[in-house]
């Protein structure tokens, strides 16, 4: 088992568009369905997998190109050691002065910990300056507890 980190940030707007952050159904609408249903089918299924946006389950960042891996460990503490560094290098940007608490930062960079050492994965996300947006990510891997099927970006 091993674990992949992910970050983004973006305009809160453009964080917003889910249907980019969800992977496309299974099944396509029906050929003389809505024109503006299949075209929005069609986008979505080009663009899910190259999208950089965080998708909304987290697991499905194994699925997006590995150029967006922000770095790869075997030990949950060096992943959870990077969520902290990460959140360390934007809490100045966090729009609200709670999120900025270095003591919930530190119980967040913990927990995270563990949950990455149950093979599970952990998603953050905060609100920065300006209407923006973070998200960060690790992502256990190989295979993933949630969704066993996603390959490994890396293999």
């Amino acid at each position: 088992m091993h674990h992949h980190a992910y970050l983004w940030t973006g305009p809160k707007e453009r964080f917003d568009d889910e249907a980019l952050r969800r992977p496309p159904h299974p099944d396509p609408p029906p050929a003389g369905g809505r024109p503006e249903l299949i075209e929005r089918y069609r986008q979505v299924a080009t663009e899910f997998r190259t999208s950089d946006l965080p998708p909304l389950e987290t697991a499905y960042w194994l699925v997006k190109p590995r150029s967006l891996v922000r770095g790869t460990w075997d030990e949950a503490k060096e992943a959870a050691a990077w969520l902290g560094e990460r959140l360390a290098e934007y809490t100045p940007r966090f729009a609200a002065e709670s999120d900025r608490d270095t003591a919930r930062l530190a119980r967040l960079v913990d927990a995270a910990a563990e949950r990455l050492r149950s093979g599970a994965d952990v998603s953050y996300g905060c609100y920065l300056e300006r209407p923006s947006y973070l998200t960060l990510a690790v992502v256990t891997c190989s295979p993933n507890r949630a969704s066993p099927e996603l390959p490994c970006p890396c293999a």
